[in-house]
């Protein structure tokens, strides 16, 4: 893996060393964080060093029972966290509403949006909402849920004078994709399915809806950052799909580049939080270092046509629930 050597930055888990400066009354105090899937690997990392932050964090996960024990994880090494959980499945867009609706419930601020979740190499099958599996759960209900918050992170930027920052956790895979990036037409088909190449399809689309939703919010005057990132090659559960995993990354990368979960985390916390970062959107980072992505994930035509698909499979959806 390649870096261009600027802006490197030594962090062990975002820095959380107990430096006299992280002594004082620690500025991210009064930001809410809303991370999607924080019950266990990254994601958990990436909860316990914001809490550790002063950071009020919000667990969204599908497995309710593991984002309870995260949080009791957290709390067990830190008592004074800020912690709490809602439950969320992104491959249900009727989860998703749900999820939104109860967080805008609670009357929170939202300073941060970190969406984390994904699946990876699973075999083919539609969600319940009759979308290719690996897209729906890694693109398209992060998008609505991202959608759905947006306003809420509108208001807070505005009323705090604080940067809100979204953070799309892609990876380094989003280069192993079907030709043309996405599949428009043939989202939906068994026929010419590949797990790998639907998974990079997926992780392509984060970048891009990041990159797109930048664009937007910047043309807005909108105070808010959207940047996506490779967190680096980590053994997770996610992986639980594929016993030839290693082989297929190995190939991918060309070198072993494996990292533990701290390290994996690192990134995430560094584009959420390092005020380096002010005002930078659109980027990508990996090993808290921008770096440029594969060249489809800077096609601004292939942006905006992938936003307005997401669009019309979201409004599809709610269409068909109304009609059941």
């Amino acid at each position: 893996m390649q870096h261009d050597g600027s802006k490197v930055i030594s962090l062990s888990t975002c820095d959380e060393g107990g430096s006299s400066k992280r002594k004082k009354k620690d500025k991210q105090q009064d930001r809410v964080l809303q991370l999607v899937r924080g019950a266990s690997g990254i994601g958990l990392e990436t909860a316990r060093v914001l809490a550790l932050r002063n950071a009020h964090v919000i667990i969204a996960a599908r497995n309710m029972n593991a984002a309870k024990e995260a949080k009791e994880m957290i709390l067990k090494d830190n008592k004074s966290a800020r912690i709490d959980v809602l439950k969320l499945d992104l491959s249900s867009l009727t989860s998703v509403r749900e999820c939104a609706d109860k967080f805008l419930a609670l009357n929170l601020p939202l300073n941060i949006l970190i969406n984390n979740a994904g699946i990876m190499f699973c075999p083919f099958q539609l969600s319940e909402d009759g979308v290719e599996l690996q897209f729906a759960t890694n693109h398209l209900g992060h998008f609505l849920f991202t959608n759905l918050l947006l306003d809420k992170m509108k208001q807070t930027a505005k009323e705090t004078g604080i940067e809100g920052r979204i953070v799309n956790l892609s990876s380094i895979a989003h280069l192993h994709t079907y030709p043309g990036g996405i599949r428009f037409d043939k989202i939906n088909d068994e026929d010419g399915y590949s797990d790998k190449r639907a998974y990079g399809q997926s992780k392509l689309a984060n970048v891009l809806h990041a990159n797109e939703l930048s664009r937007g919010l910047k043309a807005e005057g909108a105070n808010i950052t959207v940047n996506s990132l490779h967190p680096g090659l980590i053994m997770t559960n996610l992986m639980r799909h594929s016993y030839f995993l290693m082989r297929f990354l190995n190939l991918l990368t060309g070198l072993l580049l494996w990292k533990n979960v701290p390290q994996g985390a690192a990134t995430t916390c560094y584009v959420a939080l390092h005020p380096q970062l002010k005002g930078e959107t659109g980027k990508y980072y990996v090993d808290c270092n921008e770096l440029e992505p594969y060249a489809l994930a800077k096609d601004e035509e292939l942006g905006k046509k992938l936003w307005e698909f997401s669009e019309s499979l979201v409004n599809s959806a709610t269409k068909l629930k109304q009609i059941n």
